[in-house]
């Protein structure tokens, strides 16, 4: 499969110094609120890169659930793979690419453990099926079957859900920000935000 004549020309928007947000959750706001006007089915689905403690890598697509003065809030079972990883290496990195806008946003930073009662109150705001599929998924351990998991879900007929203790969220407290643009001739615009000192510094990166 030969994909080097394979490219798109990107012209729709454009992002300058004179336009952009002095504070990078500004920004983020402004973007998502533009990205839900669109048709995009999952516009809060987000790439979550993690790393074990010797940097070995990995990503998956997680929901974004929240965003606070604090960070950006996804849940997960944290005896997964990705929940181990985090353990070993909160450093993390999530990244949104908006294909519609011809946008993406890069976010590092360091992911922290949202407190028991947190967990559970999301956790009970969800329909009930899916508070089943938290119990009964042990996630990335290997299974037998499909029919393993349909026989877990009969079993829990008719019993009230509890949250395990092995599923919860995390909040991932920023420390560094990237806004791509598409523009023509690959030249896009990239702005980054980085947390120094306690204050965002803004700079305008080479495409």
């Amino acid at each position: 499969m030969d994909l080097h004549h394979h490219r798109t020309n990107y012209n729709k928007s454009e992002l300058s110094e004179d336009i952009i947000q002095q504070a990078p959750f500004d920004q983020f706001m402004i973007w998502f609120k533009d990205v839900q006007d669109t048709s995009i089915r999952e516009a809060n689905a987000m790439t979550l890169a993690t790393a074990t403690a010797d940097g070995k890598p990995s990503a998956r697509i997680v929901l974004l659930k929240e965003v606070n003065e604090r960070g950006f809030v996804f849940y997960t079972n944290y005896a997964s793979r990705k929940g181990k990883e985090i353990e070993e290496n909160p450093q993390a990195q999530i990244l949104f690419f908006w294909d519609d806008l011809e946008r993406q946003i890069r976010i590092e930073g360091r992911l922290e453990k949202l407190p028991t009662e947190v967990s559970d109150t999301y956790f009970y705001s969800r329909p009930i099926e899916s508070q089943f599929g938290a119990i009964i998924s042990q996630q990335s351990s290997v299974i037998p079957s499909r029919e393993y998991l349909e026989e877990k879900r009969k079993a829990l007929k008719n019993t009230t859900p509890k949250r395990p203790e092995s599923w919860g969220g995390y909040v991932l407290v920023p420390e560094y920000f990237e806004f791509w643009q598409g523009r023509p001739s690959r030249l896009h615009d990239r702005i980054s935000y980085r947390l120094v000192d306690d204050a965002w510094k803004i700079e305008r990166l080479s495409p």
